[in-house]
C-alpha cells in the first residue's frame, strides 16, 4: 500500500531528473536543522524583487489562490475539475500550491490537488508545499496519512521544518492524541528526520499532565532520544520526569534520574528539591522527603515557603503531627508575614487528626499576625468536620467564616455533601438556596452531589426534580449525573424510567461507561426482566463498550440468581478469557452453583482459586465455607474457619451460622453449641437464622428442652423467633407425639403475632392425624383454606387418610377428588385408606371403582383392604365384583406363600 501511495511520478523524476533533485537539495537541507531554526515562525521563500513588485506579486498570488479555491468548491474531483484547474493555472508554482493547501479543509481534496500540481508542473512539490499538506492532515486528525508524506519527503531529500514538526506535535497534543504524537516523532526518526527540540519538550509536558500508566515509559524514551540527538537537556526537564516517576510510585526510576542528573554535573535547584519532597512524600516515603529537605541547606540553598509547605503536608498526611508542629514553629521564627499556604496545610492536618481546638487556635493566630484566613483554610476545616460527622459545628464555622472570607462554590458543595450524607436533605436544599441568593450558580458537581445523596436516601422523585430543574444553558448534566440517577431509578424498580434516561444520555452525546451498563443490567434482572438485562449487555457490546470485571461479576451474579446456571458458567469462562477472576468472581460462581444444587463443586473451585493466587476476603471465605457445609464436608469448613481467623479475617455471623447449621444437620450438636458460645464470646451479633439452626438440630434428636432454652435465650436477647424457628419446634414436638405441647406452642405463635405459613399448618395437621385426632386436624385444614393457603401433596394425603379413618368419608372423598383435579398423584396408602373408608360406609360400588383405578395405576393393594372390600361387596350383593376381588386376594396369598417358601 505504501508503494502505491507514493507518487509514481516522483520515482521517475528521482531516476531521470537528478538535476531537479540536486537543485532542490541546494535549496533545502536534507535534515531540517540547517541554518537558523527560527522556531515559532513560518519561513517564506525570499523573492529578490523590489518592495513594490513584491507587494504586487503577493496580490497576484492571493487572487490566483482564490480562483483555484473557487474551482475546487464547484464539485467532486474528476477530469472536469482538472481541466478547469489547467485553464486557470497551467503550471502551478510553489507559492500558489502552498496558499491553496493552507485554505483547503478537506484532506482528500488537498491530496488530489497536491498530486495534480505535481503532474502539471512536472516537478517535485516544494518543501513548503509538503509542510502545508502535513499541517492540514494534523489539523484534520488524519495521522494515518502523515507517514506516507514523510516517507516521500525523505526520498526527495528533505524533511519538515522545525516549525512544522513542532506544529504537528502541538496539534496532536491539543486534540489529546498523545499516543499519535509519540508515534509521529518515532516516524520522523524512522525516516532520518530530526524532530524539533520544542516538539520533544511539548510532548513530554503533555504526557506529564495526562496521568496514564504508560506515560512515564514514553516520556523516558523521548528524553533518551533527545540525548541521542545531542539536544541539551535542562534541570527543568529532569524535574518534570522525576515528578512523574515519583508521583506514579516508580521511586527507583526517579532516584536513578536524579543520580543521572548529578553525574551530568547539573546542580539541583530549589524547584527540583520541592518537587522531590512533595512527590516522594505523597507515595509514603517520609524519610526520603526529610532527606531532600535537609539537603537543601547542605547545598547552599534556603528552603522557601513551598519547601516548608510541602514538607508540612507530607508530615500531616503521615500522621506525624508533632514533627509537623515543630517544623511549622521553625518556619515561623523571624517570619514577619505568615505563609497562608503553610497555615492552610496545618489547619487541614489538625482537622484530619481531629484536633479542632488547635485548628481554631491557628486561625486566631493567623488573624493576630495580620493575615486574614482564606476561604481555602475554612474549606479545609469544613471538609474535616464533615468527615468526623460534626455537622452542627461545621454549620457554626460556616456562619463565622463570613467575617473573614466569602464562601465560594466549593464551600457550598462541601456543606451540601456533608448535610446530605448526614441525612439532613432539607438543610442541604436550604444551603443550595442560600448559594443562589449569594449570587453563585450551582455547578454540575453541586447537582451531582444532591442527586446522588437523594437517590441513596430513597428520595428518587426529589432527585428527578433536581435533574429536571437544571438550567442546561448554564449547567448541563455530565455522565456522573446520568449515572447516579439511572442507578437510583433502577434500585427503586423504575427500570423503564432508567432506560429512558439512558437514551437521553445518548442524545446529550454522553458516552455511557461500564458503570451505567452495570446499573441497567442489575436493575432489569432485579425487576424480573432478565431478557431485557441480556439485551442491555448485547447493546453494550454492539456499541463497542468494553465491560470491566465489576460489570461481568454483577452480570454473572444476576444470571445465577435468575436460575440460568449454564449461562452463569459461560460468563465465568468469559471472565477468565478477558481478566483474572478475583475473589468476588469465585464467590459468585460458588454461591450460584450451591443454590443450583452443585455444592459438591465447591472443593474443586476452592483449590482453583488458591492455585491462581487469589486472596480470599471475608465474603469469599463465607461462600466457600457455606459450600463445604452444604456438600457435607463440615470438617473442611471447620478447618477453613480456623484458617480464616489465622489470616486476620474476623468471622461474621454468616460464617458461624453456616458451620453451626452444618454441624446441627449431622447431629454434632455439642460442637455446634460450642461454636455458638464462641461466637457470642467474640461479640458476634447472632441472628434468628443461627438460633433456628440450633432449635432444629436439638428438636430432630428429641432434645426438646434444650430447643426451648435456645428460644428462651433468643427472646431474652430481644430477637423474635420467626415462623421458621417455630416450625422447627413444632416439627420436633409432633415427631415426639407431644401433640398437646404442640398445640400450646401453636397458641404462643398466635399470641406473639407471628403468622403461621403452609408448612406450619402441614406440621400440625400431620401431628393431629398421627394421634388420630382427625376432626381437630380438619378444623386446622379449614382454617388454612380460609387463609388462602394451598396445601402440599403430603398434607392432602394425610388429611384424606385421616378423614377416611374417622369415618367422615364424604369430606374425604371431596378432598380426594379435588387433590386429583389439582394434579396430585395419590399414593398406595391413600388409595387403600379411601377404599376401606368407602367400604365401611357401605359404598361398595364406589370402593370397587377406586379398587380398579388403583390396579390400573399400578399401586399396591393391601390384603386387609381386599378383605374389607370383599365383605362390603357381599353385603351389597355385588357378586361379580366380589369374585374379582376374591381372585386378587387369592393371587396375593399365593404370592406371599411363595415368597416365604423361597
Amino acid at each position: 500500500m505504501r508503494a502505491l501511495f507514493i507518487n509514481p511520478g516522483l520515482k521517475i523524476k528521482l531516476e531521470l531528473k537528478p538535476l531537479i533533485i540536486c537543485n532542490l537539495c541546494k535549496r533545502f537541507s536534507i535534515s531540517n536543522d540547517g541554518g537558523p531554526s527560527n522556531e515559532g515562525r513560518w519561513r517564506v521563500p525570499q523573492i529578490n524583487v523590489k518592495e513594490g513588485q513584491n507587494s504586487r506579486k503577493h496580490e497576484i498570488i492571493k487572487q490566483e489562490v482564490e480562483n483555484v479555491c473557487r474551482i475546487l468548491e464547484t464539485g467532486p474531483w474528476g477530469p472536469t475539475l482538472e481541466k478547469a484547474l489547467s485553464s486557470c493555472s497551467e503550471k502551478p508554482h510553489s507559492e500558489l500550491v502552498t496558499g491553496v493547501l493552507r485554505r483547503i479543509k478537506n484532506v482528500e481534496l488537498a491530496v488530489n490537488y497536491f498530486r495534480w500540481a505535481e503532474r502539471a508542473s512536472n516537478q517535485v512539490n516544494s518543501r513548503e508545499t509538503y509542510n502545508s499538506l502535513l499541517l492540514l492532515m494534523a489539523r484534520c486528525n488524519r495521522f494515518d496519512r502523515i507517514e506516507h508524506i514523510l516517507e516521500e519527503m525523505s526520498l526527495a531529500g528533505f524533511g519538515p521544518t522545525f516549525e512544522t514538526s513542532l506544529e504537528l506535535v502541538s496539534t496532536s497534543v491539543r486534540s489529546q492524541k498523545l499516543r499519535e504524537a509519540f508515534d509521529l516523532i518515532q516516524t520522523m526518526r524512522k525516516f532520518k528526520i530530526r524532530p524539533a527540540f520544542s516538539a520533544y519538550t511539548t510532548l513530554i509536558g503533555a504526557l506529564a499532565g495526562a496521568h496514564k500508566p504508560e506515560h512515564p515509559h514514553l516520556m523516558l524514551t523521548l528524553f533518551q532520544q533527545m540525548q541521542e540527538l545531542g539536544y541539551e537537556v535542562t534541570v527543568h526537564l529532569f524535574t518534570t520526569l522525576i515528578r512523574v516517576f515519583a508521583r506514579d510510585g516508580h521511586v527507583d526510576a526517579a532516584l536513578s534520574l536524579l543520580d543521572e542528573m548529578k553525574s551530568n554535573s547539573f546542580d539541583a535547584d530549589i524547584v527540583l528539591y520541592n518537587v522531590c519532597i512533595d512527590c516522594f512524600g505523597k507515595v509514603g516515603k517520609v524519610d526520603m522527603a526529610w532527606k531532600f529537605f535537609h539537603e537543601i541547606k547542605t547545598h547552599g540553598l534556603k528552603p522557601d515557603d513551598v519547601s516548608y509547605t510541602s514538607m508540612l503536608g507530607v508530615l500531616c498526611k503521615a500522621g506525624k503531627m508533632d514533627e509537623a508542629v515543630e517544623l511549622f514553629e521553625q518556619m515561623e521564627i523571624n517570619k514577619a508575614v505568615p505563609c497562608a499556604y503553610a497555615y492552610n496545610t496545618m489547619i487541614m492536618g489538625y482537622g484530619n487528626a481531629g484536633r479542632f481546638d488547635e485548628a481554631y487556635g491557628l486561625l486566631e493566630r493567623q488573624r493576630l499576625k495580620g493575615s486574614i484566613p482564606s476561604v481555602i483554610a475554612y474549606n479545609s476545616l469544613l471538609t474535616c468536620l464533615g468527615k468526623k460527622g460534626k455537622v452542627d459545628e461545621a454549620l457554626k464555622i460556616f456562619n463565622e467564616m463570613k467575617k473573614d472570607a466569602m464562601p465560594n462554590l466549593p464551600t457550598y458543595n462541601i456543606l451540601v455533601d456533608m448535610l446530605s450524607r448526614a441525612g439532613k436533605l432539607d438543610s442541604a436544599l436550604e444551603i443550595q438556596r442560600d448559594m443562589k441568593e449569594s449570587g453563585l450558580v450551582p455547578n454540575v458537581m453541586t447537582v451531582n452531589i444532591m442527586i446522588d445523596r437523594l437517590c441513596k436516601a430513597n428520595k428518587v422523585e426529589e432527585a428527578c426534580s433536581v435533574f429536571r430543574s437544571m438550567d442546561r444553558k448554564i449547567c448541563g448534566p455530565n455522565k456522573f449525573t446520568f449515572c447516579s440517577l439511572i442507578d437510583g431509578l433502577g434500585r427503586h424498580g423504575r427500570v423503564d424510567d432508567a432506560y429512558k434516561l439512558y437514551e437521553e444520555m445518548l442524545d446529550c452525546n454522553e458516552t455511557p461507561d461500564a458503570i451505567v451498563f452495570t446499573s441497567l443490567i442489575r436493575s432489569f434482572f432485579r425487576a424480573g426482566r432478565k431478557e431485557d438485562g441480556h439485551k442491555i449487555y448485547k447493546e453494550m457490546t454492539r456499541k463497542g463498550a468494553s465491560p470491566d470485571l465489576t460489570l461481568l461479576n454483577t452480570y454473572m451474579d444476576c444470571v445465577f440468581k435468575a436460575g440460568e446456571t449454564e449461562k452463569g458458567r459461560a460468563l465465568f469462562e468469559e471472565i477468565k478469557d478477558r481478566f483474572t477472576p478475583d475473589a468476588r468472581s469465585y464467590s459468585i460462581l460458588i454461591h450460584g452453583l450451591i443454590k443450583a444444587g452443585f455444592a459438591r463443586e465447591t472443593h474443586e473451585l476452592f483449590y482453583a482459586m488458591k492455585e491462581q493466587g487469589c486472596v480470599l476476603d471475608t465474603l469469599a471465605y463465607n461462600t466457600v465455607i457455606d459450600g463445604f457445609c452444604k456438600s457435607g464436608k463440615v470438617n473442611k469448613a471447620y478447618q477453613l474457619l480456623e484458617e480464616m481467623k489465622s489470616k486476620g479475617h474476623q468471622p461474621t455471623v454468616v460464617t458461624y451460622g453456616s458451620v453451626i447449621d452444618g454441624l446441627a444437620k449431622i447431629d454434632r450438636l455439642d460442637e455446634a453449641y460450642m461454636l455458638f458460645e464462641e461466637a457470642k464470646s467474640v461479640n458476634v451479633e447472632l441472628n434468628v437464622v443461627v438460633y433456628s439452626s440450633l432449635v432444629d438440630g436439638f428438636g430432630k434428636v428429641g432434645r426438646i428442652d434444650e430447643a426451648y432454652l435456645i428460644i428462651e435465650e433468643m427472646m431474652q436477647n430481644k430477637l423474635n423467633p420467626n415462623i421458621q424457628t417455630w416450625n422447627c419446634l413444632l416439627d420436633a414436638l409432633v415427631k415426639a407425639e407431644e401433640i398437646d405441647e404442640a398445640l400450646v406452642c401453636w397458641n404462643s405463635i398466635k399470641e406473639l403475632k407471628c403468622v403461621p405459613n403452609i408448612i406450619s399448618y402441614s406440621i400440625i395437621i400431620n401431628g393431629l392425624c398421627r394421634v388420630r385426632k382427625f376432626n381437630k386436624a380438619f378444623v386446622f385444614w379449614q382454617e388454612m383454606q380460609k387463609q388462602g393457603m394451598k396445601p402440599n401433596g403430603i398434607t392432602y394425603l394425610t388429611m384424606i387418610s385421616g378423614l377416611a379413618k374417622a369415618g367422615n368419608i364424604y369430606e374425604a372423598d371431596k378432598l380426594f377428588e379435588r387433590f386429583k383435579l389439582n394434579g396430585g398423584v395419590p399414593d398406595s396408602a391413600c388409595y387403600n385408606t379411601m377404599i376401606e373408608g368407602l367400604s365401611v360406609a357401605n359404598k361398595a360400588s364406589d370402593a370397587y371403582r377406586l379398587f380398579e383405578e388403583t390396579r390400573l395405576k399400578g399401586c399396591c393393594i393391601y390384603t386387609k383392604t381386599c378383605v374389607v372390600l370383599l365383605d362390603a361387596l357381599h353385603k351389597a350383593e355385588c357378586l361379580e365384583q366380589a369374585a374379582v376381588v376374591g381372585a386378587v386376594l387369592r393371587e396375593a396369598a399365593k404370592s406371599q406363600h411363595a415368597s416365604r417358601a423361597f
